[in-house]
């Protein structure tokens, strides 16, 4: 019997991301693999969005090798993305889960059954015939989220969630994403709130001009961080 696909462990040997002369990514080597959130740090142009875009395979390495599950197949199989800012169909809420459902293979039959359950999981069930359009901020980034559980992810990417949020529609993000967590889903997210890393991490990865820093457990980072570079940025210095 064939074993079931995987995307995890995550694996980043050696890779590197150029943009013409610049370096945006340089050689890190990191394995993301089940257990408490990964949450990614560091100062404005790090590379913290680079990286979750190559871990979802939307980008390609120009050096290195990335592999999920141990397949160098990029195509997304149990992973999810929600970006910053997420596109809302011109549909209703609903339709927008039905969607993302039909997309990951659910079969017709399931599909309202299953898109009930997940706005009511992500708190949303009362809007499920509003236009997602006229959502706000909160409630458009809590569907996004409903959207990417609809494909039974194993690891859920996460780029900065909660960046314009207010801090009620923040709490309501991070329920969700501690719950997620819970289920055995393995969350890599960033995010540039260090209150928000305290409460979410379980482990940090901070990165500075496009290198991967430091790697800690998330108690370890903040009470010894072990390089200069994320001493001064937990001191809110600035680091270039």
């Amino acid at each position: 019997m064939r074993a079931p696909v995987s995307d995890l462990p995550l694996v980043l040997d050696d890779v590197s991301l150029q943009a013409g002369a610049t370096a945006i990514l340089d050689r890190i080597s990191l394995t993301i693999a089940p257990g408490a959130p990964t949450l990614f740090i560091g100062p404005n142009g790090s590379g913290k969005t680079s990286l979750l875009r190559l871990c979802m395979g939307l980008a390609k390495p120009t050096g290195g090798r990335i592999s999920w599950g141990g397949r160098s197949d990029p195509t997304p199989t149990r992973r999810a993305f929600v970006f910053q800012r997420p596109v809302m169909l011109r549909r209703t809420a609903a339709a927008n889960v039905t969607y993302a459902l039909a997309q990951a293979g659910e079969p017709r039959a399931r599909r309202g059954e299953r898109a009930v359950a997940l706005l009511e999981r992500v708190g949303l069930a009362d809007l499920a015939d509003r236009p997602a359009r006229l959502l706000s901020g909160g409630e458009q980034q809590r569907l996004a989220l409903a959207r990417a559980l609809a494909r039974d992810p194993q690891i859920l990417l996460l780029d900065e969630p909660t960046a314009s949020l207010d801090p009620a529609a923040t709490r309501a993000v991070e329920e969700i994403v501690l719950s997620a967590a819970q289920s055995g889903i393995k969350i890599a997210m960033a995010s540039h709130d260090l209150g928000q890393v305290r409460r979410l991490a379980g482990e940090v990865v901070f990165l500075a001009r496009g290198a991967l820093c430091e790697r800690a457990a998330a108690s370890d980072f903040f009470d010894h961080p072990s390089t200069p570079e994320a001493r001064a940025f937990l001191r809110g210095d600035l680091v270039i």
